[in-house]
């Protein structure tokens, strides 16, 4: 592997660790809502919630990819 994709793949790394941080902090703030407001039927939230894990998935995906 070349040094020019070797930094390439550190580049994308950095971009999904902070892309997968964000979104953890995302998930953790509608869950924080979801129990404060005690509104565990608001399907919005969780529907919003859902997206978010997905993502967090995808993005967990990619990283794990990269180090292979």
């Amino acid at each position: 592997m070349s040094t020019h994709d070797e930094e390439e793949k550190g580049r994308q790394f950095l971009e999904l660790i902070d892309k997968q941080n964000t979104l953890q902090q995302a998930i953790v703030a509608k869950l924080t809502r979801l129990v404060i407001e005690h509104n565990w039927d608001s399907e919005h939230i969780k529907g919003e919630l859902a997206g978010l894990v997905r993502e967090h998935s995808d993005v967990t995906r990619k990283i794990n990819g990269l180090e292979s």
